[in-house]
Parts: C-alpha cells; sequence; structure tokens
C-alpha cells in the first residue's frame, strides 16, 4: 500500500514538471513571435501592428508560429543541461502543439 502512495506522489510531481516546462514553452513560443514580428517590422521600416496585419492578411500567420518556435530549442537544451527533463519534456509537447497548430492555420 505504501507503494501506491510513493508512486502517485512521482507521478503527480512528474506531471506538474511536464505543465511547468509546456507553460514555459507556450509563453517562449508567444515571445518568440512577438520578436520575430518586431524584428521584421524594424527590417522593413513599418509599423508592429501594420506588419502583423500583413501576415494575418496574407494567410502568412503560420509562418510567425514557426519561427516563433525557435526560443523552444534554446529552453529545451538549457532545461536539458540543468537536469530537468520533464520540463523538456513539456517545452518539447509545446513545440509539437505549436506545430500542429501552425500546420492547421497553413491547410486550412
Amino acid at each position: 500500500m505504501p507503494y501506491r502512495i510513493l508512486i502517485r506522489g512521482i507521478y503527480s510531481e512528474m506531471k506538474k514538471e511536464i505543465l511547468v516546462g509546456f507553460v514555459v514553452g507556450i509563453l517562449g513560443n508567444a515571445l518568440g513571435v512577438l520578436l520575430c514580428v518586431f524584428i521584421i517590422s524594424s527590417i522593413k521600416g513599418e509599423t508592429f501592428s501594420y506588419t502583423f496585419q500583413i501576415y494575418r492578411d496574407s494567410q502568412n500567420l503560420w509562418m510567425l508560429l514557426t519561427l516563433g518556435a525557435l526560443p523552444n530549442l534554446a529552453t529545451f537544451f538549457g532545461f536539458l543541461k540543468i537536469n530537468r527533463d520533464y520540463r523538456a519534456r513539456g517545452v518539447l509537447l509545446a513545440t509539437f502543439v505549436t506545430a500542429i497548430a501552425a500546420y492547421l492555420i497553413y491547410f486550412l
């Protein structure tokens, strides 16, 4: 019986760490999208909102999502370096969700 309690505690801790990694991955992706739009708008000399609207109107929003996922690469390897494997799994899961969302936006 004590083993079941121990196993439940381990699984709940694992789920919590994966959830933390997932949230960090989603936030990193959102910041990556904002940074990408900011860089593109500063290169083209346009405003932030105009650049975002151009991508939205031309139905190329999926490009921003995929470029915004690049900071997750550094986050993933950062978590692996400090031995936070379950958080790295959460970041990987967030990247997969972003990729699926980008493909759905592209094909639909």
